[in-house]
């Protein structure tokens, strides 16, 4: 009789070890997921956006033979473009991190900026509008905004998914205790930047 009170004893005690631990370990490996798959998203964008910084340097190629006397602009195109790849290159190593992620947001904010303003001057150049090297330019750019709006809907949805689980009850107390930080939107700063670059000629 005594041996099988033990047993239930025994039976009992790893019951209430065995649940709260195998819900921590569910509720852990549930927010591992869920950061791995914003992470994922992230590279697509990452993807995306290098294509357009590669982009950009046959563009200001293609232009500086017509417009001469906008050296200003180009340079600043130049240098924006050098500044959004080193924001990517930082937001891709700790994707979702808060201030990685505004640097991006800002970084391509203004590249987007230059962008609208260099082809807002290229209009002035009507044997730029008329280059087939321009016009093929035009539409891989204006392609790859879009792909960079779809892949940053798709971040921006894996990131609230994470972030709405991180911060429900009870998931919230093993986040806090395995220092599951917040993820950050990608986005860009100014609603006007937001749009994508007119690019039709």
């Amino acid at each position: 009789m005594q041996t099988g009170v033990w047993i239930l004893i025994a039976v009992v005690v790893a019951v209430f070890i065995l649940l709260p631990l195998l819900w921590v370990i569910g509720i852990y490996n549930g927010l591992v997921s869920l950061r791995n798959r914003f992470k994922n998203a992230f590279s697509q964008i990452d993807v995306q956006l290098k294509r357009r910084h590669d982009l950009i340097p046959n563009l200001v190629e293609t232009v500086k033979g017509y417009m001469k006397h906008e050296r200003e602009t180009l340079e600043a195109v130049i240098s924006a473009r050098n500044q959004a790849v080193a924001a990517t290159e930082q937001a891709a190593r700790n994707p979702g991190d808060p201030s990685a992620m505004r640097g991006l947001g800002g970084a391509e904010g203004q590249l987007n900026g230059v962008l609208g303003r260099l082809f807002a001057l290229a209009e002035a150049y009507p044997d730029l509008k008329a280059n087939q090297n321009m016009r093929s330019l035009q539409e891989e750019l204006s392609s790859t905004e879009n792909k960079v709006a779809f892949a940053r809907q798709a971040y921006n949805d894996a990131v609230t998914q994470y972030n709405t689980r991180r911060e429900t009850f009870p998931t919230l107390v093993v986040a806090n205790l395995f220092n599951f930080q917040e993820a950050q939107w990608f986005e860009v700063e100014a609603p006007k930047e937001r749009e994508a670059p007119k690019v039709s000629f």
